[in-house]
């Protein structure tokens, strides 16, 4: 069990890693290393052997391992990453790399995404290490670089070229899953992630005939363009139910006691409420226009226009997903991945899902665990090129009108002190079972 020095260290590890301001803007202008540093200290006074990895100077990432006592089992990953998205200090309450305790809450960027988690993991390796605790199965840890870009100084570089660090693992956990979603009423939910959208950030190119604005342009790059963007926003994508998400619809049904109707679908989701937003964003392949670049003067048309679109799509459906771009862009638009990574699906009837169930269940007996498929993605795309199964488990138990998800990326990210402390329990008692 988790002791008071345990409990007290997630608190401290969290505002200190939020104090180090790992801001990734993408372009590789980001430096993990005094994070990594941090860390890489932490599990060395818990008698591990950290290993520091850059493939870029500055964008270090950390890996240690805990021995099992079962050299048999197959080996597990806990991972978390070190970077964070920008922060305009003006726009918070408190200064986003401040890590303030302020009435039980602690401020900061990566608050929940993931220093928190990062902190988690420090705390139950240095606990275990006072307990003299040995986990059944070998532990890997990881702290990355770059995930809230391309994850190529991070994970991808970890899993392409350290190879060997990774050696029996065949699951992992890592964020967003185990935490508290409040239906409004009364209920408490607990997803767990089994599965990811894959990601498609494409690029759209429209050429066209450049020429003064003042005259009939028939080949106009920025309305070929326009037109295809409009085609992709306006666009309804059919409906496709993955097991992940069937099963997440399946047991939502029964917490809320309605026949479990996956022909109707829809219909189904408006019956669940806001519980439906744990569903609704998966259910679907989806592609939103976020970036528009054409011209540099009012009165010349260009030659050419550019775009950008945030896709995703579902296990099994990359196939229909280029298919349909293909008919959304025309022929007078080109259309490229500017960044793909693979969809994910992990088993829900496996006995480490089941395992993480029980863990939560022990400290919220009144929660109700569900699986759920992110819409978004981690580096657990990255570790499945070793053949290791992600599960999304960062637990935090969250005080109702407490909106985690719209914390993420989010102004005034923070997260209360008896979240981490359950946290810190959760993980401990599923990783000693695990």
């Amino acid at each position: 069990m988790a002791d008071r020095q345990a409990l007290e260290e997630v608190v401290t590890f969290t505002s200190d890693l939020i104090r180090i301001d790992t801001t990734n803007r993408g372009g590789g202008d980001c430096q993990e290393r005094p994070a990594a540093e941090y860390a890489a200290a932490r599990l060395a006074e818990a008698g591990l052997t950290p290993t520091l990895l850059e493939r870029t100077k500055g964008r270090t990432n950390v890996v240690a391992r805990i021995e099992g006592s079962d050299p048999s089992a197959d080996a597990l990953l806990v991972h978390g990453h070190l970077d964070v998205v920008p922060a305009e200090a003006g726009d918070w309450t408190v200064h986003p790399f401040s890590g303030e305790v302020r009435d039980g809450v602690v401020w900061g960027r990566g608050a929940v995404d993931m220093k928190n988690m990062d902190a988690m993991i420090l705390a139950v390796t240095r606990l275990w290490a006072r307990q003299g605790v040995r986990p059944r199965r070998d532990i890997v840890i990881a702290f990355t670089a770059d995930e809230e870009a391309s994850a190529e100084d991070g994970s991808g570089f970890l899993a392409d070229r350290h190879a060997a660090l990774f050696e029996g693992c065949t699951e992992g956990v890592s964020e967003s899953g185990a935490f508290t979603f409040h239906d409004g009423s009364g209920r408490e939910l607990y997803p767990i992630a089994a599965g990811e959208r894959g990601t498609g950030w494409l690029k759209l190119t429209a050429r066209g005939r450049a020429g003064h604005g003042s005259k009939v342009n028939r080949d106009n790059a920025v309305t070929r363009l326009a037109a295809a963007v409009a085609r992709i926003g306006d666009h309804e994508w059919p409906l496709r139910l993955t097991p992940t998400v069937r099963a997440a619809l399946t047991e939502l049904a029964a917490v809320y006691r309605l026949a479990p109707d996956l022909d109707d679908v829809d219909g189904l989701l408006k019956k669940l409420g806001p519980a439906a937003a744990l569903v609704e964003a998966t259910v679907r392949n989806s592609a939103n226009p976020t970036m528009l670049d054409a011209g540099y003067k009012v009165n010349v048309i260009p030659g050419a226009a550019v775009a950008h679109v945030d896709g995703r799509f579902l296990p099994g459906t990359e196939d229909e997903f280029r298919t349909t771009l293909d008919l959304l862009t025309g022929p007078d638009v080109e259309w490229e991945f500017d960044h793909r990574e693979v969809a994910l699906q992990a088993p829900v009837d496996s006995p480490t899902f089941a395992k993480m169930r029980a863990a939560v269940e022990e400290f919220a007996p009144r929660g109700h665990v569900v699986p759920y498929c992110m819409s978004g993605g981690t580096d657990a795309k990255q570790f499945s090129r070793l053949g290791i199964t992600g599960y999304g488990f960062a637990p935090l138990k969250l005080p109702e009108g407490f909106d985690y998800q719209a914390l993420f990326h989010g102004v005034d990210e923070r997260v209360p002190v008896e979240a981490l402390h359950f946290g810190v329990r959760v993980l401990d008692r599923f990783l000693r079972t695990a």
